[in-house]
């Protein structure tokens, strides 16, 4: 067991702090509530205090496991409470107990739960938050709380391939600059011994490549902290405004990954407007929800923009056709289910329809960068075997004579 420190409010509104034995944070905290006291911070003994310290990021597949888990047990008929406490016990997350934990004790403290999970925004966005109330409100929260798991799921596999596709290229280049940095630090500087000894000329290109040695080699701890300070201001610059939005620009724009970053925000847009539209999310909440979740600015822009317009009573196909952040699929697919009534079915298809283009995109990028990154690859070791080569076949014929 583990001894937990803890502050308590009582039912005069007194605090108390005070310690208790338990084998988890959530024992520890039915034991409070046992004493009639409801706990404010819980933390183990000698750990900086707060019901969620040290939390570290709940992983997406903590989250599906959980809307799937809560939906089980709210469909079944069990009171909310209840239900969540049985999914605190079974989650193998630490960190999703924790915040479970806190929602329990918001719930009973009187608020509602999407109320309660909105106190989370790091772990519920806003998606989830909306889902949770429109199911609140129409009655059918374990169909809300299902739609959430398949759209976690979906949001969590167009991710994982996004990354994938950039791995193998990241990786190849990480190579390169490893064979030029071990060519300009070990190699080079042989042959630069060898023109001393005979008291010859450098090539041109040799000499160059060996002031970049001597750069390397004399100058790396400047090298480090340039590095470190460029990643550093480069990260503070992406959050502000202008540099999220020229960020944003560039996933769009890039050469090769540009339509992949485009087809994967299409099928984000639309399977989240198909969850929303789903559980009876209005469209102007829907397209806001959807600016947020897609996690582009310029989309968001282009759908705040929209909804002014749909506002004054034009349709949405209409307000984001021949807009170029969206691609024509999309304002195409929304245009059909206008006109039947069923325009949550029809962004499911448009979803569906990038998220099989996204495969296709994946594969079409590694082939083509792959004989890209081959080329490169062979032009810097063809330039650093020119650059040692080159001066040794030079010092051999002038020998020879």
């Amino acid at each position: 067991m583990l001894t937990y420190t803890y502050t308590a409010r009582d039912a005069s509104g007194n605090d108390i702090k005070a310690e208790v034995q338990a084998d988890s944070e959530l024992s520890a905290s039915k034991l409070i509530r046992a004493q009639a006291l409801t706990p404010i911070s819980i933390s183990v003994k000698g750990q900086r205090t707060g019901i969620l310290s040290k939390r570290g990021k709940v992983r997406a597949k903590d989250k599906v496991l959980f809307s799937r888990q809560l939906s089980t047990l709210v469909g079944a008929g069990l009171p909310i409470t209840q239900s969540l406490r049985t999914v605190a016990e079974q989650t193998a997350s630490k960190e999703m107990s924790l915040i479970i934990s806190k929602v329990i004790a918001d719930i009973e403290a009187g608020k509602s739960l999407s109320s309660s999970f909105e106190a989370h925004p790091d772990v519920f966005n806003s998606v989830f938050v909306n889902l949770v109330a429109a199911g609140e409100t129409s009655g059918t929260l374990d169909e809300a709380l299902e739609r959430l798991a398949d759209q976690q799921e979906k949001d969590a596999e167009i991710a994982s391939k996004v990354k994938g596709a950039l791995v193998y290229p990241l990786i190849v280049l990480v190579v390169i600059m490893g064979v030029i940095v071990f060519m300009l630090t070990t190699v080079l500087p042989q042959v630069e011994q060898l023109y001393v000894d005979l008291k010859q000329e450098l090539p041109f290109i040799t000499a160059a490549m060996l002031a970049v040695s001597d750069f390397i080699i004399n100058f790396w701890w400047l090298q480090i902290i340039l590095t470190i300070a460029g990643v550093y201001f480069l990260r503070r610059y992406v959050e502000t405004e202008p540099g999220r939005r020229v960020a944003d620009g560039f996933k769009m724009h890039v050469p090769i990954f540009g339509r992949l970053f485009m087809k994967m925000y299409m099928a984000r847009f639309a399977r989240t407007g198909q969850t929303l539209m789903a559980t009876g999310v209005p469209m102007l909440e829907m397209m806001r929800i959807s600016g947020n979740a897609v996690n582009n600015v310029h989309i968001k822009s282009a759908l705040e923009k929209a909804s002014v317009k749909v506002k004054g009573g034009k349709a949405l196909s209409s307000s984001i056709e021949n807009d170029p952040n969206f691609l024509p699929l999309v304002p195409q697919m929304i245009s059909i289910g206008e006109q039947s009534g069923s325009i949550d079915t029809m962004m499911g298809k448009a979803a569906s329809f990038y998220e099989n283009e996204l495969d296709n995109e994946i594969k079409a990028i590694s082939t083509t960068i792959e004989p890209i990154l081959m080329l490169l690859l062979a032009v810097v070791a063809g330039a650093m075997v020119g650059a040692i080569l080159i001066p040794v076949y030079g010092l051999v014929g002038t020998t020879a004579l």
